[in-house]
């Protein structure tokens, strides 16, 4: 009894992948996936994507803001996670030769009230519907992602999400054949590509991945039995303040200046990039613009004003191929009472203390220096960071406006973090900063 049940289990399993190759190779062939203004087709196993009827090598940002300094670094690209101003974004791309991947925010399945519930399911299918028609004409759409790093499982119970996805492909698929379907897996999870393959539709698979980038190429191949058909990476580029970055004794994420994400920048695209790959779109950098994640100033490769950092020449130099005239600021690091970031600086409550930062280069064509001190972002989601904007601390920098000032402790006991943002007389911005933990000297 035991062996006849052991084998009808290995006979389902042999079948199942014989049917996972089957439908590989169908799914793979080479033929045009969509014969509209933009499609993808595979032509002699390589996977190009044509906009109307031309290649089309994308060249893209993950943000919805700077769009004229996109296109003139080179990009051709941006990526959205949402509609908001979709209409906006759309007029702004085409008036600066870009396209976009608009991004519809689906809801992930483990909102566990929402799926099971018909009426609310309807009410997003809806939504999108109406989204997809109003702007499926525009000049300056490329495709449309369904959902950010949604999770897809294998259990029977998530039928009902599964369900409402398919739906809104099929849905894109029928009123807009003109323009792709995406949607984008967190890292690489080899559980959860196997599922969207089999079980959904989409045209090409995105990927946002950062520190995990240089295994791709060997995850990739490793699935190539049930899977080998087009990518993208809709989000790439520095380390992010996970579980893999560099933290102190009490938990605060060590962030690298700006000139070192920078270099990180052009040494990942350039060393783990997979160009070689046939089934490789292209790719987002990852911010295009300003935002609140752990710090201010992690992801931003724009400040709040608008100023550029030098992951901008970066990516121009990458996109071109040409190196750009301009300078930035080049902060090598900060040092708070003669120590580092990794030195775990304690202070006291009210304590007077120093700090300085130091350059590669002369500070001839510096304007400004900003320091500030903020509380430490522990605020937390369901595990995700705060995108509110925090507020600097008042009163406790004693001097401004030079690389070495003397400031003043808080006076609560907690987690903090000094900032120092360096402008130089053309606008453009470096920044860095170092965490320190205050404890009562009572």
């Amino acid at each position: 009894m035991v062996f006849r049940i052991q084998a009808l289990f290995f006979l389902k399993l042999y079948s199942l992948l014989l049917l996972t190759i089957v439908f590989s190779a169908c799914k793979d062939g080479d033929k045009s996936f969509r014969n509209g203004k933009v499609h993808i087709e595979k032509l002699n196993g390589k996977y190009t994507v044509y906009r109307d009827g031309k290649p089309f090598q994308i060249k893209s940002a993950s943000g919805d803001s700077h769009f004229k300094t996109l296109s003139d670094c080179g990009g051709n690209t941006i990526r959205t996670w949402d509609t908001t101003h979709l209409g906006a974004i759309l007029d702004s791309a085409a008036q600066n030769n870009l396209t976009v991947i608009a991004g519809l925010p689906v809801v992930n399945n483990n909102d566990h009230t929402f799926y099971p519930n018909p009426a609310k399911v309807k009410s997003q299918h809806q939504a999108f519907t109406a989204i997809v028609n109003k702007y499926k004409n525009h000049p300056a759409l490329l495709m449309w992602c369904v959902g950010n790093e949604l999770d897809f499982p294998y259990r029977l119970s998530f039928y009902s999400f599964y369900q409402a996805f398919n739906e809104l492909t099929d849905m894109i698929h029928r009123d807009d054949p003109d323009h792709p379907v995406t949607t984008t897996v967190l890292n690489f999870n080899t559980k959860y590509i196997f599922n969207l393959t089999m079980r959904c539709d989409v045209d090409v698979i995105s990927f946002n991945i950062f520190s995990r980038l240089p295994q791709l190429r060997e995850e990739l191949k490793d699935i190539t039995w049930f899977w080998s058909g087009p990518y993208m990476l809709l989000e790439w580029g520095i380390n992010g303040p996970w579980k893999d970055t560099e933290q102190t004794a009490w938990g605060a994420y060590i962030e690298d200046t700006s000139k070192k994400k920078a270099e990180i920048y052009k040494e990942r695209y350039q060393k783990n990039m997979p160009f070689d790959d046939p089934r490789f779109l292209g790719a987002s950098v990852f911010f295009w613009g300003n935002k609140q994640e752990t710090t201010h100033t992690w992801f931003s490769i724009f400040d709040e004003t608008g100023a550029a950092s030098e992951a901008v020449g970066t990516m121009q130099w990458i996109w071109t191929g040409k190196k750009p005239d301009e300078k930035y600021p080049d902060i090598q690091y900060m040092l708070l009472n003669e120590k580092g970031a990794r030195d775990n600086i304690i202070l006291n409550t009210n304590a007077a203390a120093s700090a300085e930062v130091l350059l590669f280069s002369n500070t001839e064509n510096i304007k400004k220096i900003r320091w500030n001190i903020f509380r430490e972002d522990w605020y937390k989601k369901n595990n995700e960071n705060s995108t509110q904007k925090l507020k600097p601390l008042k009163d406790l920098i004693l001097s401004e406006n030079s690389l070495k000032i003397r400031f003043t402790a808080p006076s609560q006991e907690g987690p903090y973090r000094l900032f120092a943002t360096i402008y130089d007389e053309n606008g453009h911005f470096a920044s860095c900063n170092t965490p320190f933990y205050v404890v009562s000297a009572k």
